[in-house]
């Protein structure tokens, strides 16, 4: 008999639903998650398009790579879904009508929005095209990058001049790039997870020249790196033959192994200079830089043992000669640039979701007397906002006890109404005859 067929993909049980197993409130489901949005998709060009699915990519695997836009989509559209799938973040690209890229960067459901003006970027294509030894996409994509900010926190001034952007401005722009990426602990995250890193500048105004005002007060660099690491104290043939012998493992490609059939020995290899493929020449060839070698603990598998390998282990004087500590080998560490990158000036801080009061704006500076009087505009707003949502509560539950009271009327009415065939059809089912149309017929029992 045929086994019965079992939907995978999207019913209970899927491997893309949430696990029965897994608490609502756990690790997983705090995970920040991020939608990157074209606001006007068609209208931001093919660039700008581009650009969206590299910045995507950049915030692998906790984005909808995957989303598709219409023009028809608003703003709106998208708060009301972040709370229900769970989004935290919205990147917002647009472009104005004077052709400057934008992007808007909120936390839903309530804010803040952090603008900012894409002065510069590139795309990973042309990153990739730029490189000598590109380096292509893998797993690097299933982990969250490490993310890295420098110079977020300005000095303050010596001339006891305020600051361009104030001290509580930085912090919480601090805080929302920090709130992008899960969290990282040092003592639990283990570093082979680690595959990516993205680099977030800040260019610091200088306070000597006096253009730089013009040039823009809070200006941020951003970088994305992929990590590669090798192993240090090893010549290029002993790395090639491990690499060969991980292919042959792994049943890839058999072209990089050396060919070592027109040699006696493999110490012709390892040693002489002029055997194929390159010899050992000199210890140049294996020597990084101080600065790039980092020590971690060599990844290395034990066996387990079973009750009488344990004892006899124990018996035995192996003990001295195994090793204290766990092994530590030298790596070298080396960033290859992904893509994309960007230059981001800030240009306005929103209390809400791309809405609200103005916390800071780079162009415009306002007075007390200004500020009190746009506090109290927003202060009245704030009661106007309160007022109707009110009223439209106390309309909904009088429409809802209307609506209760119909039905029970309805209902008792149904119940005292008579139905004259029922009855009458009742009564002859009692007597065993049938009516019809020449009178009572009786209907034999049985």
């Amino acid at each position: 008999m045929a086994r019965r067929r079992t939907k995978k993909r999207t019913h209970v049980g899927a491997s893309n639903g949430t696990s029965k197993t897994q608490p609502a409130n756990s690790a997983a489901t705090r995970a920040p998650k991020s939608m990157v949005i074209r606001v006007g998709a068609g209208e931001v060009g093919s660039s700008v398009s581009q650009l969206v699915k590299d910045v995507r990519g950049m915030m692998e695997p906790g984005t909808a790579s995957r989303l598709k836009e219409r023009r028809s989509n608003r703003l709106r559209d998208y708060t009301t879904m972040a709370g229900p799938l769970g989004v935290s973040h919205l990147l917002l690209f647009s472009r104005s009508s004077t052709g400057n890229t934008n992007l808007r960067l909120a936390l839903t459901p309530r804010g803040p929005t952090l603008h900012f003006r894409v002065e510069k970027y590139s795309l990973c294509k042309d990153v990739l095209k730029a490189m000598k030894h590109p380096k292509g996409g893998g797993k690097e994509y299933l982990s969250p990058p490490l993310l890295v900010m420098n110079n977020f926190t300005s000095p303050q001034p010596a001339d006891g001049e305020t600051p361009s952007v104030p001290k509580h401005l930085e912090s919480l722009t601090t805080t929302i790039f920090q709130s992008l990426f899960p969290p990282i602990s040092p003592q639990s995250t283990p570093l082979s997870s680690i595959h990516r890193v993205l680099l977030l500048n800040r260019e610091l105004p200088s306070s000597s020249s006096s253009s730089s005002k013009a040039d823009g007060s809070y200006a941020i660099n951003l970088r994305h790196y992929a990590i590669t690491t090798k192993r240090t104290g090893l010549s290029r043939s002993i790395r090639r033959l491990n690499a060969a012998e991980k292919m042959i493992k792994e049943r890839k490609n058999k072209r990089s192994i050396p060919n070592l059939g027109k040699l006696e020995d493999v110490a012709d290899y390892l040693l002489d200079p002029s055997a194929a493929a390159g010899g050992f020449t000199s210890g140049s060839e294996s020597e990084v830089e101080t600065d790039a070698e980092v020590e971690v603990l060599e990844t290395t598998t034990r066996k387990v043992l079973n009750k009488k390998q344990l004892e006899a282990y124990r018996k035995s004087d192996s003990k001295l000669s195994r090793p204290e500590g766990p092994a530590v080998e030298k790596r070298a560490v080396k960033l290859v640039e992904l893509g994309p990158r960007m230059k981001l000036r800030m240009t306005k801080v929103e209390e809400g979701v791309c809405n609200g009061k103005v916390m800071w704006h780079e162009f415009l500076s306002k007075t007390k007397e200004e500020m009190k009087e746009m506090e109290k505009v927003w202060e009245q707003r704030r009661k106007e906002k309160e007022a109707r949502k009110k009223l439209q509560k106390e309309n909904v539950e009088r429409k809802r006890k209307e609506r209760g009271e119909g039905e029970k009327e309805e209902l008792e009415n149904n119940e005292g109404e008579w139905d004259s065939d029922d009855l009458e059809e009742d009564i002859n089912d009692e007597d065993g005859m049938e009516m019809d149309d020449d009178g009572p017929v009786e209907v034999p029992a049985g």
